[in-house]
């Protein structure tokens, strides 16, 4: 035992006062989970944690965001720091690279008072680069940083059948995959940090070109006078079969409790897709990777953001492809 001790440095510190505290949390009642970022994915995905048991102290810089949670029992807080003094285990579900460093590092942020051996859980979409630099400085606190980016949408959230690909310290995936699979049907270890945001920008340019296949099939079929619920099963019994196709039509009236059923309300925004694939350009720039067919899904999406998409789901691509054949 003297000798383990003796080979720690700070960061073999950690990660054994984690090992130690995980242990004695197998053998307590579950206790508190901060969970900061409470929108269309965070608020079902927190909502998960409360049904599992899981006592949450819970933050978004929306106040209204919050209520919902009061009422279901959970501490709503000031700040992300207060957050941080308050669980040792802290979940965030954030929009974007700027959140995310304002949330951990900002004035009121999650580092001002974090514990050490605390274990924080990034589930946002950003940049890996970002995710490897807030790794660092929550390594210099003494705790313990994993990207977890999520792929399912609104409907997984709620059902608790999300993907997580997890990036981080291999010995810690464990004390994070107890919190992850009560939110999801899938967790899997990816690598050190980065590399879940890596799987989840990789994930999310293929289902922007896939949702625009889609909608260009679709529009295509429709006009030449095909029932769409008629050519959808036939693209679902077939090789043009895809998520965008089986689960997620963009084309109203094919499927029920879809966005494109709700006048594309809800779901994925357009926003966030556009601001996903580029992140993708700016991987694939930095990889020197040629992604034609990303790099036009880029420019299809941003196109809709700048012509009122911005707060719709991103499948509303079928509605803007027809918008644009009319002009």
């Amino acid at each position: 035992m003297a000798a383990a001790v003796v080979r720690r440095g700070p960061a073999g510190w950690w990660r054994w006062h984690r090992r130690v505290m995980v242990c004695s949390r197998t053998m307590a009642s579950k206790t508190p989970v901060g969970f900061i970022g409470l929108g269309n994915m965070g608020n079902p995905m927190a909502k998960n944690l409360v049904k599992h048991g899981y006592p949450v102290i819970a933050y978004d810089v929306f106040p209204e965001a919050c209520k919902e949670f009061q009422d279901l029992g959970a501490q709503v807080t000031e700040s992300p720091a207060d957050v941080a003094e308050r669980a040792d285990r802290i979940i965030t579900m954030l929009p974007s690279s700027p959140n995310a460093k304002e949330v951990y590092t900002g004035a009121n942020g999650i580092l001002k008072k974090v514990k050490k051996g605390s274990l924080l859980i990034d589930s946002s979409t950003i940049d890996p680069a970002v995710s490897k630099e807030l790794a660092k400085a929550v390594e210099k606190m003494g705790a313990v940083f994993m990207d977890a980016p999520v792929s399912g949408g609104v409907g997984a959230a709620r059902a608790g059948n999300l993907t997580f690909m997890v990036g981080g310290v291999e010995q810690e995936f464990n004390a994070a995959k107890e919190l992850l699979t009560c939110m999801g049907s899938n967790v899997v270890y990816c690598g050190e940090v980065g590399t879940g945001q890596a799987a989840k920008i990789c994930n999310n340019m293929l289902l922007a070109i896939s949702m625009i296949g889609t909608a260009e099939a679709m529009n295509l079929g429709i006009r030449l006078g095909l029932d769409p619920k008629l050519l959808a099963k036939i693209l679902n019994m077939s090789s043009g079969r895809c998520w965008s196709s089986d689960t997620y039509n963009p084309v109203p009236g094919v499927m029920e409790g879809v966005p494109s059923a709700n006048n594309y309300q809800g779901g994925f925004g357009t926003t966030l897709m556009a601001k996903d694939l580029g992140l993708a350009q700016i991987s694939a720039t930095n990889t020197k990777t040629p992604v034609p067919l990303g790099s036009q899904a880029h420019q299809i999406y941003r196109m809709m953001c700048a012509k009122g998409y911005a707060l719709k789901d991103f499948s509303a691509v079928f509605q803007f492809l027809r918008e644009e054949e009319s002009l």
